[in-house]
C-alpha cells in the first residue's frame, strides 16, 4: 500500500512534505479573511490540494466544503477541482471505490466544459483527471484501462509541453509495465522520464534510476543494474523513503550476485532510513529480506530473530503478505534446528495466513471486479448522458435554423406552388397536343396504306380477270368488296381489336389464294395469353404478308406455305410471319437485276408507323426481317418479326 501511494504522490506533488505543510497552514490562516464567496471557494480547493502529501482526512474535509460551495455558486470548473481533491484524498486513505467515482465526476464536468470552451486550463485539469484514473486502474491491476487513461493524459501534456508532468506520467507508465513483468517496455518509459528529469535537474530522478536498475536486475543484466543503482545513490539521499527502497533494492542485487555481506550492509542502512520516518512497512520488508538470506546461509538463529522482527511489524501494519512470508521462514528455520513443535506451530500459522492471503486476494479481485463493473457502468451512463445532451443541443440548433428559414420557405412556397401549377397546366396541354399530333400522324400514315393496298388489289383483280375468267373475277370481287368495307371501317381508328386484324388478314389471304390459283397454303394462330381487349394498329401486318406472297412463295413457282402467329412476351405483342419462298436476300437480288417499274412504299410506311407508336406509348416498337437458311446455307424462306407494345381497345 505505502509504495503504491508513494507513486501517486510522485505524480502530483511538486514540493517537499515540509513545504507543503507550511503552505497548507498558511492558506488556512487566510481563509477567515475571504469575504468573496468565489475567492473563498478557490482557496478551499487550494487548501485541500495542499494537504495531499500529509493528511488524506484534511484533503477530504476541505474538498467537501469546496464541492458544496461550488454547487451553490454553480462554478463548474471549481466543482471539477473539488472532485479531483476528493479523489486524491480517498486514494491516500485507500478508498479506491470512492476515489474512482469522484474522478469520474470530475471527468464529466471537465469534458462538458471542454466541449463548450477550448481553454488550456480546462484541458490541463482533464489531463490530471485522466492521470488519476490511470493510477487507480494500476492499483486495481486493470492495466489496459490504466494505459488508456495514461496515454490520454500524456497526449494533453505533450500538447502544452508540460515536461514536469510528463516525466511523472512516463514514470507511472513504466511502473505499470514493470508490474506486468514487461521490463523492456518499462525501461523505455523510465528512460523518457529520466531524460526530462535530467533537463529539469529533478531530484526525483533517483527513483526513476532505481526503477530502471530493478528492471535490469529482473532481466539478469547485472552490470547495467549496478550502473543504475550507483547513478541513483546521490539523488535518493534527501528522501528517506526513497533511500530505504534504494538500499533494499541494491541489497537484493548483491544477494543475487552472491555478495551477501554487502547485501546485509545495505539492508542495515535501509532500516536506519526507514526508522527516520517510522516506516514500519519498509522496515518489515528489510527484516524479511535478511531472514531469507540467513536461512539460505544456514544461520537459523539469525533467520529466526529477523523473521520475528518482521512478523511483529507486519502484524502492527496488518500486511498479510509479510506475515505469511515471515511465518514461512520461521517454520523452515525451526525445522532445520530440529525444533519440530515450533516448526509445526509456525507451519500451521503459515498455512492459515496463506489461506487468508488467498481469500483476501480473491475478495480483493471480487471487489475490484465489482468496482470495475461499477466504473464501466457509470462511464457508460455518463457517455449516454453526454450523447443525449449533444443530441438535444444539435436538435435545438436545427430547430433554430428551421425557425430562421421557415418564413423564407413559406414565402417561396406559395410562389413555387403557383409556378408549378402553371407549368403543370401548360405541360398537360402540350402533352395532349403532342399525343393528338402523334395520333393524327398515325392516321395519316395508315391512310397512306389504303390507296397502296387498293392499288395492289385492283391490279390483282385485273390480272385475275385476264387469267381466270369472269366467274372467278365475280367471286374475287365479292371477297374484295368485303375486305374493302373492313379496311375503310378500320382506317378511321387508331387501334382495332386483334381479332379484327386477324379477320382482315384471313380475307386478304383468301383473295390472294384465288388470285394465284392456290399456289400457297396459310395458317393464322393466336396465343391464348392474348386477351380479347388487346388491340393493334390496323393495316400494319397486311403489307408484310403481301411481301411474303409476291416476293416469296410466288417467285418460287412452287407450292408454298405462309404462317402467321400472334404471341406475347411480358408487355410485348410478337407477330411472326414465316414463308418458305425464295428468301429475302434472293428477292432483293432479283429486284436489283430487274427493271424497276414500281417502287414499294409499304416497308417505309410501316417503319414510320412503328416510330409513331414508340413515341405515343413510350415503349419500343420494332421490325426484324431475315432469311432462313439450313446448315448448308440453302435458303428455306423468310422470317419477319414485328414487336408491338401491348395496348387495349379502351
Amino acid at each position: 500500500m505505502n509504495k503504491k501511494i508513494y507513486y501517486f504522490l510522485f505524480l502530483f506533488a511538486c514540493f517537499t512534505l515540509q513545504s507543503q505543510n507550511q503552505l497548507a497552514d498558511s492558506l488556512v490562516s487566510t481563509l477567515p479573511q475571504k469575504t468573496d464567496r468565489v475567492e473563498k471557494l478557490k482557496l478551499l480547493n487550494a487548501i485541500s490540494n495542499a494537504y495531499k502529501t500529509s493528511s488524506g482526512e484534511q484533503v477530504i474535509a476541505y474538498g467537501k466544503k469546496a464541492l458544496q460551495l461550488a454547487k451553490e455558486l454553480k462554478e463548474k470548473r471549481e466543482e471539477g477541482n473539488a472532485y479531483i481533491n476528493l479523489g486524491n484524498g480517498n486514494i491516500i486513505l485507500g478508498n479506491y471505490e470512492k476515489a474512482v467515482n469522484y474522478f469520474l465526476d470530475a471527468k464529466t464536468v471537465f469534458e462538458i466544459l471542454l466541449e463548450n470552451s477550448q481553454t488550456d486550463e480546462v484541458k490541463k485539469s482533464l489531463a490530471r483527471v485522466y492521470g488519476s484514473i490511470g493510477i487507480i486502474s494500476s492499483e486495481q491491476s486493470n492495466y489496459s484501462r490504466a494505459f488508456q487513461y495514461y496515454l490520454k493524459s500524456i497526449k494533453i501534456y505533450e500538447e502544452f509541453d508540460e515536461v514536469n508532468m510528463l516525466s511523472r506520467l512516463y514514470n507511472n507508465v513504466g511502473v505499470a509495465y514493470k508490474s506486468q513483468n514487461e521490463f523492456s517496455k518499462a525501461l523505455h518509459y523510465f528512460e523518457k522520464a529520466k531524460v526530462i528529469q535530467q533537463q529539469l535537474n529533478d531530484k526525483n530522478i533517483g527513483i526513476t534510476l532505481t526503477n530502471m536498475a530493478n528492471c535490469y536486475l529482473k532481466l539478469k543484466k547485472y552490470p547495467e543494474a549496478l550502473s543504475y543503482y550507483n547513478k541513483a545513490e546521490n539523488d535518493v539521499k534527501t528522501n528517506p523513503r526513497a533511500l530505504g527502497e534504494w538500499h533494499n533494492s541494491i541489497g537484493l542485487y548483491y544477494k543475487e550476485t552472491n555478495n551477501e555481506e554487502t547485501a546485509l550492509e545495505h539492508w542495515d542502512k535501509a532500516i536506519l532510513a526507514f526508522n527516520s520516518i517510522n516506516d514500519k512497512f519498509g522496515i518489515a520488508d528489510t527484516y524479511l529480506f535478511k531472514s531469507q538470506l540467513y536461512l539460505r546461509q544456514n544461520q537459523y538463529k539469525k533467520a529466526i530473530q529477523n523473521a520475528i522482527k518482521s512478523l511483529e511489524l507486519a502484524k502492527k501494519t496488518n500486511v498479510l503478505e509479510q506475515i505469511t512470508l515471515s511465518e514461512k521462514v520461521l517454520s523452515q528455520a525451526y525445522e532445520k534446528q530440529n525444533d519440530l513443535p515450533e516448526a509445526l506451530r509456525h507451519h500451521k500459522l503459515f498455512s492459515k495466513f496463506q489461506d487468508s492471503l488467498s481469500n483476501e486476494q480473491s475478495i480483493r479481485k471480487g471487489v475490484q471486479a465489482e468496482m470495475n463493473f461499477e466504473y464501466e457502468k457509470k462511464e457508460s451512463l455518463e457517455k449516454l448522458e453526454r450523447e443525449k445532451e449533444e443530441l438535444i443541443r444539435v436538435e435545438e440548433a436545427k430547430q433554430n435554423k428551421i425557425k430562421l428559414t421557415f418564413i423564407a420557405i413559406a414565402a417561396l412556397f406559395l410562389f413555387g406552388f403557383i409556378f408549378l401549377y402553371y407549368n403543370k397546366t401548360q405541360l398537360k396541354k402540350r402533352l395532349t397536343l403532342q399525343n393528338e399530333l402523334i395520333a393524327y400522324e398515325q392516321k395519316a400514315l395508315h391512310l397512306q396504306m389504303n390507296p397502296h393496298f387498293i392499288f395492289n388489289c385492283l391490279g390483282a383483280i385485273s390480272g385475275f380477270i385476264i387469267n381466270n375468267g369472269t366467274d372467278h373475277a365475280i367471286k374475287y370481287l365479292a371477297k374484295f368488296s368485303k375486305l374493302m368495307r373492313l379496311t375503310l371501317e378500320y382506317s378511321k381508328e387508331v387501334l382495332i381489336p386483334i381479332e379484327k386484324e386477324i379477320e382482315s388478314l384471313q380475307n386478304y389471304l383468301e383473295l390472294e389464294q384465288l388470285r394465284f390459283n392456290n399456289i400457297f397454303d396459310f395458317s393464322i394462330t393466336k396465343s391464348e395469353t392474348i386477351e380479347d381487349a388487346v388491340a393493334i394498329s390496323p393495316l400494319l401486318i397486311q403489307p408484310l404478308v403481301e411481301n411474303a406472297i409476291i416476293h416469296g412463295v410466288v417467285a418460287k413457282k412452287e407450292k408454298g406455305t405462309i404462317t402467321i402467329d400472334f404471341s406475347t412476351d411480358q408487355n410485348t405483342i410478337i407477330c411472326t410471319i414465316i414463308d418458305n419462298g425464295i428468301g429475302i436476300d434472293n428477292s432483293v437480288k432479283l429486284k436489283k437485276e430487274s427493271v424497276q417499274i414500281h417502287k414499294s412504299m409499304a416497308l417505309d410506311i410501316i417503319r414510320k408507323r412503328l416510330k409513331m407508336i414508340t413515341k405515343l406509348t413510350n415503349a419500343k416498337a420494332s421490325l426484324e426481317c431475315f432469311q432462313i437458311k439450313d446448315a448448308n446455307g440453302k435458303s428455306l424462306g423468310t422470317k419477319v418479326i414485328i414487336y408491338l407494345p401491348i395496348q387495349y381497345i379502351d
